[in-house]
């Protein structure tokens, strides 16, 4: 072979070579969600991630704010990073304003979708913030106020989040109504009237209503609670609502799934949440919260925002009719 010819080629396969490494390190860096080349992603201690107890004794009246908890949670305001997953889907979030629900609601506008979040008046500073932040992503962000107990207010929630959205693609049931009773004889007609319609009838409701509006594709995830598999003894109201909402889960999947609807459920653990610190827990409970799992502290709401991604996400299409949990380690599924 030619010495000349010789060179040129091994010149041209450096080249190739070369662009080859370029490429897949821009692919990393695009996938990463940086500029710069990927150099991995960072590892993190679980046990030592986010906050452990011993947590201040603290009490808000219900239904809380999360702006007023200490510590305060994350919701992944300043860590989740989005990669397009929901480029112009259209979602609506109830209890949008905190814990899991806005989680979702900023994961969702980080990956490109609009959001409408429905949430109780008295929960208006902490939804102002969620509108703000899925602004920021120049996304539609639509606030609902109001109290979902009342079956016309579910319509018009459904009706408003449709306009102003331009349509509906994924529906999350997260709103709940928790408060920790000691006996049965302490919870009043009253009490239960209040956790059952706010957990059972309103998801009922805004499902209802929702669903001349979804097409195939469209997805409906519930916010259920490894209450619904272990409950504790002083939340009988809330946990028999939590397992209700796992069957209507895999009722309503086997129902909608040749329609092309998916219909899933997420089941947390102990999470940080004004649930907890708004009647939903007693002080010493509150005081040690997440101790007991085997990752030694409670979950953040950041933790499952992308448990709430992948089951709207269409990669997840074969996913219905599920669970999925985020226990720390313990409980069920």
């Amino acid at each position: 072979m030619d010495n000349d010819n010789a060179i040129s080629r091994r010149g041209m396969m450096g080249a190739a070579a070369a662009g080859l490494a370029s490429a897949a390190s821009g692919s990393a860096a695009a996938q990463s969600g940086g500029s710069t080349p990927a150099a991995g992603v960072a590892k993190h201690d679980p046990t030592t991630k986010h906050p452990k107890p011993p947590f201040p004794s603290q009490s808000q009246p219900w239904p809380g704010l999360a702006g007023k908890m200490d510590p305060r949670p994350d919701h992944g305001e300043s860590s989740y990073k989005g990669s397009g997953r929901l480029q112009g889907r259209k979602a609506l979030i109830t209890g949008g304003d905190s814990g899991m629900g806005r989680a979702a609601a900023i994961a969702y506008a980080r990956e490109g979708a609009d959001v409408a979040i429905s949430y109780h008046p008295d929960e208006e500073p902490d939804a102002r913030e969620v509108i703000d932040l899925i602004k920021k992503e120049g996304r539609i962000a639509v606030a609902l106020p109001g109290d979902i107990r009342d079956e016309a207010l579910c319509s018009r929630i459904v009706a408003e989040a449709v306009r102003q959205l331009g349509g509906l693609d994924i529906l999350v049931n997260n709103a709940a109504r928790q408060q920790q009773r000691q006996s049965l004889l302490d919870i009043s007609s009253e009490d239960f009237d209040a956790t059952i319609k706010t957990n059972i009838y309103a998801m009922f409701w805004l499902t209802k209503a929702a669903l001349p509006h979804l097409t195939p594709g469209s997805t409906i995830i519930q916010t259920a609670s490894e209450q619904a598999y272990d409950p504790s003894a002083n939340l009988v109201d809330y946990a028999m609502t939590k397992a209700a909402m796992m069957n209507f889960t895999k009722s309503l999947a086997k129902q909608l799934g040749p329609k092309g609807i998916r219909v899933n459920g997420v089941a947390p653990g102990p999470i940080w949440t004004p649930l907890q610190v708004s009647g939903g827990a007693t002080q010493e409970k509150l005081q040690q919260f997440g101790g007991d799992t085997p990752l030694g502290r409670p979950g953040q709401p950041a933790e499952l925002a992308s448990i709430y991604v992948q089951l709207a996400a269409s990669d997840a299409s074969f996913a219905n009719g599920q669970i999925y949990g985020a226990g720390g380690g313990s409980g069920q599924p």
